[in-house]
């Protein structure tokens, strides 16, 4: 039996997990104590722990822990805690089980399908959600979930096009802008939804991410249909964001011809503001000098550069040797405030 249930939340807001140290328990922490849901990304939040490049595994597993504990502390009870794992990281499995001992009250899996989730943790009292970029992929899950462990999602998180990060669609497709729009994508996922929702006898929430920027955009996405809202980048400009404080003025700096898709080692799109690191490989390889297997489909004899290196770079401030994700709207910003004035921003009356 499952007690956790999204009535905790006091705004209808997920705290985009963002990975490599950019969203830790205190991002989390402050998202949660103004009511919210915040997310910490299972993607190497250990990298600050002095053996990691030797024992990645378990620093990550330590500090998934450490993390939600923090967090929780943070939050003074307020809020939901969930933990980011995507389904491309090797050790998988190995995450999913530590968010459950961590006492994670959700976690939210994306970049690939998260297909066997529910098996892996059984009766577990947590919150699953998978991340999705179109029907045809939340009807999958949603069928096999259904048929492998009698369990439908507790809510779902839709990620368009303009999102940050590694994304769920081809290149061309994200830079083809008649290309299916996050209003489309929801509502294809919401015509699903009724079947499996009669037979639960409970509503499967929905939650947007991608692009999602004012007040306004979240009253839209309400109005036809969604809980609530997914964001990211616009949390990186906080004064809790766990990054270090170069790493939140690239987003301040940032001009729209700043930003563009890059080639990932995970096999998928991203979307990042381009540093020198980036401009330099676009055509060039930046042979790894550590490889810790961290992704399933990257490959040290051909990958374009170590997304772990350059992530781990950019976080703790050496932005022009790294990695910075960013989503489409990265350029508007203009300052940093606290998670409170934010969300006051797009939640305050």
């Amino acid at each position: 039996m499952r007690n956790k249930s999204l009535d905790t939340l006091e705004i209808p807001l997920i705290q985009g997990g963002m990975g490599v140290g950019i969203s830790l328990s205190k991002l989390a922490g402050a998202v949660m104590r103004e009511g919210g849901m915040g997310v910490i990304s299972a993607a190497h939040p250990g990298y600050r722990k002095p053996d990691f490049w030797q024992n990645s595994k378990a620093c990550n597993v330590e500090a998934i822990i450490e993390e939600v504990k923090k967090a929780k502390v943070l939050s003074k009870g307020k809020g939901l805690c969930a933990v980011n794992v995507m389904v491309a990281s090797r050790d998988y499995e190995t995450y999913v089980k530590a968010c459950v001992e961590a006492g994670a009250d959700a976690i939210i899996s994306g970049a690939g399908l998260p297909l066997h989730l529910p098996e892996i943790v059984k009766d577990a009292d947590i919150l699953l959600a998978p991340i999705v970029s179109s029907g045809k992929a939340a009807s999958l899950i949603l069928r096999s979930w259904k048929r492998h462990s009698n369990r439908i999602p507790d809510f779902i998180v839709i990620e368009g096009a303009l999102a940050g990060g590694h994304l769920g669609f081809k290149k061309e497709e994200v830079l083809n802008e008649s290309y299916a729009s996050l209003d489309d994508i929801l509502k294809d996922v919401l015509a699903l939804l009724p079947p499996y929702e009669e037979e639960a006898a409970r509503k499967i929430p929905v939650f947007v991410a991608g692009g999602i920027y004012t007040k306004e955009d979240i009253k839209h996405y309400q109005s036809m249909g969604a809980y609530g809202v997914q964001m990211g980048t616009r949390f990186i400009a906080t004064t809790e964001c766990d990054a270090d404080e170069r790493y939140k003025q690239m987003f301040v700096n940032a001009k729209k011809e700043d930003i563009a898709i890059v080639k990932s080692p995970a096999g998928l799109p991203g979307r990042a503001i381009m540093t020198p690191f980036m401009k330099e490989h676009e055509n060039k390889r930046a042979i790894p000098t550590h490889c810790i297997g961290c992704m399933l489909p990257c490959k040290i004899d051909s990958t374009p550069y170590c997304i772990s290196e350059a992530l781990i770079h950019a976080v703790k401030g050496e932005v022009e040797e790294g990695l910075v994700f960013a989503g489409a709207n990265a350029y508007r910003i203009d300052k940093i405030v606290t998670v409170h004035e934010l969300i006051h921003e797009l939640f305050g009356e």
